[in-house]
């Protein structure tokens, strides 16, 4: 790969996932340092109140650097949001959420590509962990609690859910706070989504409640019984969200996700539009403009991608007939459009595209110029090269 020449084993780059920054300071995969290296970046911090996160992008060497633990919050706040009266202070708790496996010894492990095949088509770690602890609790008032989650780790997909069924109240996303807040009792989030919940402990004193994914314990709540006040509250509109309308769009694009496998039937390979990173640049766009991307996923696996400086809105999504798309590239669609779920209407960076489904976002390009970077944020995909940069011209 470009930029690769004399690299060295250890490499980094920062990456603020979700930031609005100049290219220089985006975390360009080709822009690493080694040992005794550094580099400054510049983040003006010019976006609406939000949790971002901040995780190594080096080329080549990105999902041994998120094992190795190279991740860090990043949480903007603006006067719009302190003045809705959400949980705050020691009731504002952050969330990592991720796996790990370990030896014997307990050390962190990663599979060794000698050991295990050319490439480890994704990590599933059999420890799940919680801001650096394996299943760790938190002791927690009978109140409201705001917690910001994020999943962060490499390839996992969370489906969270209450051990008492209960549920919680959703108020943000990727890129900070819903229009309205919604209750649910599960939510589903790719690697690097982010998810803004309220979990009301006041109907629940002296219990215990586990935050599961499916059949696996992330961490305990224990309920305290203790009387108190909560003036925090959850306003019914939580801020104005206009919806981008489709004829802003200049262009259409239509993209695909793509697989190839090998003799044993197991990928070897995943690209984006069948190119690979170091091909021409083939996405390049006008500052200011606005388009809409159609991610066609040919594949069996779930792709949450990510753009890299903007935001966008998630139209739709579209199951299509795969076999047709394969003979001659011809789009048939055989079921009706989805709309986006409850969770998907403000403000995303990372969007799911489900297997033989179209998936449409729409993108304002800005606010810089320079070279930025689209790709699966499964950190294994990433690494065997669904990965592509873009352009923003003037």
């Amino acid at each position: 790969m470009a930029g690769m020449l004399h690299a060295p084993d250890t490499r980094t780059v920062a990456h603020l996932h979700g930031a609005r920054v100049p290219s220089v300071s985006d975390g360009y995969p080709e822009d690493w340092f080694g040992p005794g290296g550094h580099k400054l970046c510049f983040y003006p911090n010019q976006q609406n109140a939000c949790a971002l996160w901040a995780h190594d992008h080096a080329m080549g060497v990105s999902r041994l650097n998120v094992i190795a633990g190279l991740t860090a919050w990043y949480i903007l706040r603006d006067e719009e949001e302190d003045a809705l009266g959400l949980p705050s202070g020691k009731y504002e708790v952050p969330l990592f959420l991720y796996d790990r496996s370990f030896t014997p010894s307990g050390q962190l492990y990663y599979p060794n590509p000698p050991d295990e095949g050319a490439w480890a088509q994704e990590f599933l770690g059999d420890a799940m962990l919680v801001n650096g602890k394996i299943q760790p609790y938190l002791q927690v008032e009978p109140r409201k609690y705001r917690f910001r989650v994020a999943n962060t780790a490499n390839s996992r997909f969370f489906s969270l859910g209450l051990s008492n069924g209960g549920s919680f109240i959703v108020i943000g996303s990727d890129q900070g706070l819903l229009g309205e807040a919604f209750t649910t009792s599960r939510l589903v989030l790719g690697p690097s989504e982010r998810s803004d919940i309220v979990i009301d402990f006041s109907v629940s004193p002296g219990k215990q409640i586990n935050l599961i994914s499916d059949s696996l314990e992330i961490m305990q709540f224990r309920v305290g019984t203790e009387k108190l006040t909560d003036s925090s509250r959850i306003p019914s509109r939580l801020r104005d969200i206009d919806r981008i309308p489709e004829r802003e769009s200049i262009r259409t694009r239509f993209m695909t996700l793509n697989e190839f496998d090998g003799d044993n039937g197991e990928a070897t390979m995943m690209l984006l539009n069948r190119k690979h990173w170091n091909d021409p640049v083939t996405e390049i766009v006008g500052l200011n403009t606005t388009e809409i991307w159609s991610f066609a996923n040919l594949t069996q696996d779930v792709h949450p991608i990510h753009l890299h400086l903007v935001r966008f809105q998630v139209l739709d999504r579209q199951p299509f007939s795969v076999e047709d798309y394969l003979n001659d590239e011809s789009i048939r669609y055989i079921a009706p459009k989805r709309s986006p779920g409850p969770q998907e209407m403000g403000w995303k960076d990372v969007v799911q595209c489900p297997p033989e489904t179209v998936t449409r976002i729409i993108v304002r390009f800005g606010p810089y110029t320079g070279r930025y970077l689209w790709h699966c944020h499964i950190l294994e995909h990433e690494a065997n090269d669904m990965m592509r940069p873009y352009l923003v011209e003037r």
